[in-house]
């Protein structure tokens, strides 16, 4: 029978002190990326008619709102929503006809 020998070493080892409670913890910066993004593909939804980046902003709002704390502004978040929104609504009523994939126009 082989014996097998701890790998650790004993005087590496350092014991683990909890960070003080007064300190900050890292900010998430997920919310205004998100917030940011659904905005730039909102615009261009509406500028340049496109379908997926409409629907590619109201995912982006959507996700900015779920990772959003009580203390992020509101008022951009529910902005930055209902201009995804709109984007979808006009980009189908100027066109009602279904979306065509990106790389549709690439295969014709």
């Amino acid at each position: 029978m082989q014996l097998v020998v701890d790998p650790r070493r004993a005087d590496r080892e350092r014991r683990f002190k909890p960070p003080p409670p007064n300190s900050a913890p890292a900010e998430d910066l997920t919310t205004d990326y998100m917030n940011i993004l659904g905005m730039v593909f909102s615009m261009c939804g509406l500028m340049m008619r496109l379908k997926w980046c409409a629907w590619t902003a109201v995912f982006c709002s959507s996700i900015s709102f779920a990772n959003s704390r009580v203390s992020d502004d509101t008022k951009q978040i529910v902005s930055s929503f209902m201009l995804s929104i709109s984007a979808v609504v006009m980009s189908y009523l100027q066109n009602p006809a279904p979306m065509s994939p990106p790389w549709a126009a690439l295969t014709t």
